[in-house]
């Protein structure tokens, strides 16, 4: 993929017309998203598994952390917000102990996601623990709480009536079904004629048996096996998917279907012209978990802001490549997505620079494997100068392996004050990255970057000798578990603001 943002062809069809995604990618932040859908509490269970059970011949996870998240279409939600979108999201829980566990983990979101959350009490809130090998990170069992009957009348007139209140304001709809009973056909049909009633679109993640219920959609995505089963027969080719895309989109009355199909890429059919293929990029799968979520959620916020469906379908395709490279059910930033998108050029740093820190986990755990020592500095770097360069070489010398930490955009603006960053964020972690004595760019948001070193939990601390000792963040933690703090001599005459300074023309005499 030589032009990836502003591409004309693809392979064995017509020419398409030009198209900048990037240009539709910046209006992202302008939309809101209405997601209506089946919300569960998400329970990972990470451990190695070293021996078999004396009481039974099954084998023993020794558990070395969990982590709790929000689920089902609560991560369709999480996509949509994550991308710097809107959501309003309606949703249904019990009045039980996971359904408050969701409500506070609303509570505990940066914005981005309004939840509009039905509480049924006469229904448990569905739940789904996974068990997984922390070093090989595969799945080894599940455990379900559901109730997979249809939600009750009353609980259905609450979620149509918080849609309906919602769509007005919306630039597009998904409807995230995993058959747990909140997306009736009362509900769908409700939503849908709505929305078609005021030309938003609606992509629907279908698991309903009869797609029928799903008429009218503007697009529908279903996975190869789900595809198989709606048309009852066997598929395995390009000319079979194509066939059967374009026999669902006909019987639903939908202007398009996009197949995914794992490792294999996506197909699109679109009413009136000829299927598209495209592969899958090359990526290291760690978990599979929700990469259907993120390609919903990135078609939803793309056809809001009026791309065309193969562009979009372009992007969701991308997106998939980032979150089946983390743990667990993870979203894609809008700054990942443009990484991935971007030509290869500029990918060289790419795997160097976090901004999403669930990815860090197991980064950190293979250098600790190695037996690696690993190294922590931090700062704004806005413009790269001498002084920096000494810190990153000298930080890089008393380590194997060096985490830089970069203040976000926000961060460095409290910091600095208005006119700062002179670059963002994204171009300040690109230049890091390119430098060899980097191995590592996370960016934080905080004030400070303690959260971020109790994280990574350095075996050596770098900052610059304009610090005392006492003052460097993160000194006791580091010192605490047996590391070391630098202090690195500055370079006289060399900072951001003396750059800056400088370059500003002389103020006349008054």
């Amino acid at each position: 993929m030589s032009n990836p943002l502003n591409y004309s062809q693809d392979r064995g069809r017509r020419p398409t017309p030009m198209f900048d995604l990037e240009n539709a990618l910046k209006r992202i932040a302008q939309q809101t998203i209405l997601c209506v859908g089946d919300l569960m509490l998400d329970d990972f269970v990470y451990g190695e598994v070293t021996r078999i059970s004396p009481e039974a011949p099954t084998p023993v996870l020794a558990v070395s952390r969990s982590e709790i998240g929000i689920g089902g279409a609560g991560n369709v939600a999480r996509n949509i917000a994550a991308l710097g979108a809107r959501c309003v999201f309606v949703a249904l829980i019990g009045n039980d102990d996971a359904g408050r566990v969701l409500s506070d983990a609303f509570g505990r979101l940066n914005g981005g996601i309004v939840p509009d959350l039905v509480v049924d009490r006469a229904r448990q809130t569905t739940r789904k623990v996974r068990f997984v090998s922390e070093h090989h990170s595969t799945h080894l069992m599940r455990a379900d709480w559901e109730a997979a009957e249809p939600v009750s009348a009353q609980s259905e007139t609450a979620l149509i009536a918080f849609a309906a209140a919602a769509l007005p304001q919306v630039g597009a709809v998904v409807l995230s079904d995993y058959a747990k009973g909140v997306l009736t056909p009362r509900v769908i049909r409700a939503v849908i004629d709505e929305a078609r009633r005021l030309g938003k679109p609606v992509v629907v993640d279908p698991k309903n048996h009869d797609y029928r219920v799903y008429r009218g959609a503007t697009l529908i995505t279903p996975n190869l096996r789900e595809l198989t089963a709606a048309v009852h027969r066997p598929i395995a080719s390009e000319q079979e998917i194509a066939a059967a895309a374009a026999e669902l989109a006909g019987a639903i009355d939908c202007d398009a279907v996009l197949v995914t199909r794992s490792e294999q890429g996506m197909t699109l059919h679109v009413q009136g012209r000829e299927p598209v293929h495209i592969p899958a990029y090359p990526v290291k799968i760690r978990d599979v978990s929700g990469a259907g979520d993120t390609v919903a959620a990135v078609m939803a916020v793309l056809l809001a802001t009026k791309t065309p469906f193969e562009p979009a379908m372009r992007a969701a395709n991308a997106a998939a490549a980032v979150v089946v490279g983390k743990r667990g059910t993870a979203t894609v930033s809008l700054t990942e997505l443009r990484h991935r998108i971007l030509p290869a050029a500029s990918l060289a740093p790419e795997d160097k620079i976090v901004f999403d820190w669930s990815v860090l986990h197991e980064r950190l755990a293979q250098w600790r494997r190695q037996g690696r020592r690993i190294g922590f500095t931090n700062g704004c770097f806005d413009l790269l100068h001498r002084g920096h360069i000494r810190l990153l070489v000298q930080a890089r010398a008393a380590c194997d392996v060096l985490v830089v930490g970069l203040n976000s955009d926000a961060s460095t603006r409290r910091l600095k004050g208005d006119g700062r960053p002179i670059n963002p964020a994204e171009s300040r972690a690109e230049v890091l990255a390119a430098l060899e004595a980097v191995d590592l760019v996370v960016v934080f948001d905080q004030d400070t970057p303690l959260e971020l070193i109790e994280l990574v939990r350095p075996n050596v601390l770098v900052k610059g000798a304009d610090y005392k000792r006492e003052e460097v963040v993160g000194r006791t933690l580091v010192e605490a578990a047996g590391g070391q703090v630098i202090l690195v001599e500055l370079v006289p005459g060399h900072s951001t603001t003396a750059i800056v300074n400088r370059a500003q023309p002389a103020k006349a005499a008054t």
